[in-house]
């Protein structure tokens, strides 16, 4: 596992792997790592930018935080990491940070809006 910042350039993201089998366990992975301070999970938070699944079944996640100043912020990759990694079928994961698109409420599922009161 390794856990990188994004570099200057061009931007990390792009679509996901959907059509790949370790998509939906990656998610559901996903779905069990929470920010502390909020009580819903980082996928349905929208943190999770992009799962990109090689014919390897390497994989590499692109997310964000809430904040910059998230207190988590050196540890929530690693929990992300710490998640999928002991996933059947997967052999390496590489989680990098981006703060680029900043994260909004927008981007939060349905199910989080509920969650939260925010429908």
């Amino acid at each position: 596992m390794t856990q990188t910042d994004q570099m200057e350039g061009a931007p990390l993201i792009q679509p996901s792997s959907t059509d790949h089998p370790l998509h939906e366990p990656i998610v559901e992975a996903c779905r069990s790592v929470y920010d502390p301070e909020i009580p819903v999970n980082i996928f349905d938070l929208g943190l999770i930018y992009t799962i990109d699944i090689t014919p390897e079944n390497d994989v590499s996640v692109i997310m964000t935080l809430t904040a910059p100043g998230c207190p988590v912020a050196g540890e929530m990759p690693g929990w992300v990491a710490d998640a999928i990694e002991p996933l059947p079928g997967v052999k390496t994961v590489d989680v990098q940070l981006t703060w680029d698109p900043p994260w909004g409420m927008d981007m939060m599922s349905d199910e989080a809006r509920l969650e939260l009161g925010f429908m």
